[in-house]
């Protein structure tokens, strides 16, 4: 019996992990329940108060102080890039990825920090400049991202693909 209880509760957590991080749409510029959603993804990625600097002993006392421990990885945008941001879940500025994401038409340049969630440490801070994946929803009558994906394989946009807009009816 313990070990079916075992499956059941590794399964509740694999669905309750998959539903609370996983972009929520089949598509890009739906409406949404989250309606916090852009608010979060802009305190999270585009802060104005980033460090300037890419010493990993700046950037831990940074993480420590916004208790942004329990993100491993997290990225930085620069705050003057938030039109060309949200651009990306336009048809001025994206293509569409899959499901609600959608992939930067340019590539941008931004921060990752990779941070051990055990002890809080950095263990990197890195320039990237990648094609942006934005996870894009309907908040207020507009396309805003509301996630951001990462980009590991360096991807870029497919230009035979639709450009990010919500589906024709």
């Amino acid at each position: 019996m313990a070990p079916v209880r075992v499956f059941f509760i590794l399964a509740a957590c694999v669905l309750l992990t998959h539903q609370t991080f996983a972009p929520h749409n089949n598509a890009p510029c739906l409406p949404t329940t989250r309606k916090y959603g852009y608010d979060t993804f802009v305190s999270r990625h585009i802060r104005s108060d980033i460090p300037n600097s890419l010493d990993q002993n700046v950037w831990e006392r940074y993480i420590r102080r916004k208790r942004g421990c329990n993100r491993p990885t997290q990225s930085f945008l620069q705050r003057k890039d938030l039109t060309r941001v949200k651009d990306v879940c336009t048809r001025k500025g994206g293509m569409l990825h899959k499901r609600n994401l959608c992939i930067s038409r340019r590539p941008f340049t931004f921060v990752t920090v990779r941070i051990d969630r055990r002890t809080c440490r950095v263990r990197s801070v890195r320039v990237n400049t990648k094609y942006l994946i934005l996870a894009c929803d309907r908040l207020d009558n507009q396309c805003l991202p509301v996630h951001f994906e990462g980009n590991p394989h360096n991807l870029t946009p497919k230009y035979k693909t639709k450009a990010c807009q919500a589906p024709k009816p």
